[in-house]
């Protein structure tokens, strides 16, 4: 069974409480998205360990109920 958006996004929140998320499903079938991640807490930290941060908030998701996930994370302006 494929992953709501708006799962992604309260678990993505839940980890990173000061989160800006943006999730798009790319494909239309619940299977494929993108989100746009933004958090003050990502300042001074790569852009690999920011991906990981959101990639460990998915509690091990990925590859399973959650196919595929385009990532860009960033820190607020």
């Amino acid at each position: 069974m494929p992953m709501a958006a708006d799962d992604i996004a309260q678990m993505i929140r839940a980890a990173i409480p000061d989160a800006q998320v943006e999730i798009t499903d790319l494909a239309g079938d619940g299977d494929h998205y993108a989100a746009r991640v933004v958090s003050e807490s990502f300042r001074g930290m790569s852009r690999v360990a920011q991906q990981r941060a959101v990639y460990a908030a998915l509690g091990g998701r990925m590859g399973g109920v959650l196919h595929a996930l385009q990532l860009t994370t960033a820190v607020p302006n």
